[in-house]
């Protein structure tokens, strides 16, 4: 059974990346929105493109942080990964926008 929470806050995926731990930070909104904001270190990977990607990410040993603009598509992808069996992933909680609002207000808000 996963004791890993569903969802993770930004300020903690924060702490956790100072702290040198390797996250794989996963974005899932669509090209135009990540052309507008960007999370530094993350890979675009938009929601309907996630299973082509799929055993790639089942392959990952770092931890997932997935991500969208306010944490709805995010926990959505999250499910679905762990029903497809991919058990360490998390969604990050107020998505992009919550991560502009209280860790870094040099990411453009939209």
């Amino acid at each position: 059974m996963n004791d890993i929470p569903f969802e993770i806050a930004p300020s903690a995926v924060s702490v956790r990346l100072e702290a040198g731990e390797r996250l794989r930070l996963i974005d899932v909104r669509e090209p135009a929105e990540y052309a507008i904001a960007q999370i530094n270190g993350a890979e675009l990977i938009p929601m309907r493109a996630m299973p082509q990607h799929l055993s790639d990410l089942e392959e990952s040993d770092d931890l997932l942080i997935v991500f969208c603009h306010h944490g709805v598509r995010s926990l959505s992808v999250v499910e679905w990964l762990r029903r497809q069996g991919v058990e360490k992933c998390q969604s990050m909680s107020g998505g992009i926008d919550l991560w502009s609002r209280e860790i870094d207000s040099a990411v453009p808000r939209y």
